[in-house]
């Protein structure tokens, strides 16, 4: 095959001359191998009766039978209406959020204030879970919260707020929009920066508002962007994070905070039931998968923007 030896050997020569950035890029690929494909055989442990002495490959095969268990839960419904509630109504808050701060950052003038409420914003993202979280139990404490204080100052009583299942959603939300949409924020400034000022320049000569020049300038110039960040988004609506909402769950607001992330943990980790926790980690895999996929799709046959 002399035509692929000479196609093998401008491979090799290409790679020769720039293997700098071949070795740039290696270690990311080495490190997605190692720790994110190569684990991706232990998922066979779903269709498995795991047991740690005989190991992933000596356990006996069990078929469907965790995912069945899985389903047949008394709760299941609750779960997957508490995940997709959450996730839902996250997304539908904080997705716009950063693209509003973006173009709002974009129409500062004061380059000091600009800044400032750069700095104000994007500070949030860096305080870990567990301080915001300890943040949430103190601010909203009905005896020691500072909204509480102000409450008592109007004459209402004290009152729980972490202890009240409907704001559970509300408060988990609200708080991860006041910490992330200055962070998520940047990107959309970035697509910004590279809009062409001639777009600017012909707006103002023919008279457009600064409403106008958002309308029809600065929000164009985001919808690629955009599209991609929602398709991403949509694709992760089942991987709801678990540290926070654990952090955050009391028996009070349980019916309402109980999620699969914590459902898992709580059933499958803790009580070692490894098989368990894999087969509902391998479905919220597959469901994530379906929704990125048929998203993708949709946007692809819509707009000309999609990841593939």
């Amino acid at each position: 095959m002399p035509g692929s030896k000479s196609s093998f050997n401008i491979v090799g020569k290409k790679m020769k001359r720039h293997w700098q950035l071949y070795l740039v890029v290696l270690l990311p690929l080495l490190y997605l191998v190692i720790f994110k494909y190569i684990p991706m055989a232990g998922v066979v442990i779903a269709f498995k009766d795991y047991n740690v002495i005989k190991g992933i490959w000596g356990s006996p095969w069990v078929g469907l039978k965790y995912f069945e268990q899985f389903f047949e839960s008394p709760n299941f419904w609750l779960y997957m209406k508490n995940t997709l509630g959450i996730s839902m109504y996250g997304l539908l808050v904080g997705f716009p959020a950063p693209i509003i701060l973006a173009l709002a950052l974009n129409e500062i003038r004061n380059g000091f204030f600009k800044k400032s409420v750069q700095m104000v914003t994007y500070a949030p993202y860096f305080i870990s879970t567990v301080i915001m979280v300890s943040i949430l139990i103190v601010t909203l404490s009905p005896n020691v919260g500072i909204i509480s204080k102000f409450l008592q100052m109007l004459g209402v009583d004290n009152t729980n707020f972490m202890g009240i299942p409907s704001l559970f959603k509300s408060i988990y939300v609200w708080s991860d929009v006041w910490q992330y949409t200055g962070y998520g924020a940047i990107i959309y400034i970035a697509a910004l920066s590279g809009v062409n000022p001639e777009l600017y320049e012909s707006a103002k000569v023919d008279g457009a508002s600064r409403p106008q020049k958002i309308i029809n300038i600065d929000i164009p110039s985001l919808i690629p962007v955009s599209v991609i960040l929602l398709i991403l988004n949509l694709g992760n609506i089942m991987k709801l994070g678990f540290e926070k909402i654990y952090l955050m769950q009391n028996p009070l607001n349980v019916s309402t905070s109980e999620v699969i992330s914590t459902y898992v943990y709580k059933v499958g980790l803790l009580s070692s039931s490894f098989s368990f926790s894999a087969a509902i980690g391998f479905f919220n895999s597959v469901v994530n998968l379906i929704l990125l996929v048929g998203v993708n799709y949709i946007a692809k046959k819509l707009s000309n923007s999609s990841l593939w």
